[in-house]
């Protein structure tokens, strides 16, 4: 189930839209200010977020900047009563993904989203795997998603970010292989952002820290001419 937030400044329009994400099986969060907003989207985590325009305090496209600038790549539909094309140049401008002009048809609307989640679901499953709960365990490799921390024989492996990202993406998945270049895309959002022999370089300062023998892994493995991927089983 996808969680559906909206900051939006008018009581009516979240209980319309909370009735109709709930009917057609979505979750929903709401907030009805941008500082309110920020907050929530760090605890509720959701999925897609439709964003007024005009909010009291700071405005929808300048919240947009700020989220993007803070690296949240969650998908941004703008909801406004102006349709305007310097609005919607704005707004693209800002980091949004899509423009739906008030009043709006609710079956447009979720024809919308459903597109906005599709197109960005590789986006989404990374976001639900670095967000994920608990702990995740291959033999002595133990990834506990919500402190960001790996530890290898119950010590602690000082792992930077990025290479934190990897291994928690690798082992929500375990068993399966992924390519340099789909790796590269759900780490920064963009395949061809990168040289995707950076993937080859971090992969290779992960096994120096969780390996025992990083010549000869049994965690973090190579598939020849393919990628890399978790092992499912030691």
């Amino acid at each position: 189930m996808y969680k559906v937030m909206l900051i939006d400044d008018e009581d009516n329009l979240h209980a319309a839209i909370k009735e109709l994400l709930v009917a057609n099986g979505y979750e929903y969060c709401g907030a009805t200010c941008g500082e309110e907003g920020l907050a929530m989207l760090g605890s509720e985590k959701p999925d897609l977020l439709l964003l007024d325009v005009m909010l009291p305090g700071i405005n929808g496209f300048d919240l947009c900047r700020k989220i993007r600038d803070e690296g949240r790549r969650i998908p941004v539909i703008f909801v406004s009563a102006k349709n305007d094309i310097v609005d919607k140049s704005i707004g693209f401008k800002a980091g949004g993904d899509d423009y739906v002009t008030k009043p709006f048809n609710a079956t447009e609307l979720l024809l919308r989203i459903e597109a906005n989640i599709r197109r960005h679901k590789d986006t989404i499953e990374f976001a639900h795997c670095c967000n994920r709960e608990g702990v995740a365990s291959i033999g002595d490799l133990e990834v506990h998603f919500d402190e960001y921390q790996v530890f290898v024989k119950g010590k602690p492996v000082q792992l930077t970010t990025k290479e934190f990202e990897i291994v928690a993406f690798l082992a929500t998945n375990p068993g399966k292989v992924f390519t340099r270049s789909q790796i590269q895309e759900y780490i920064w959002g963009d395949a061809d952002a990168k040289d995707t022999n950076s993937i080859t370089v971090f992969v290779r300062k992960i096994r120096e820290k969780i390996e025992e023998n990083p010549s000869e892994p049994k965690y973090l493995l190579t598939v020849q001419r393919v990628g890399y991927k978790m092992a499912d089983t030691l």
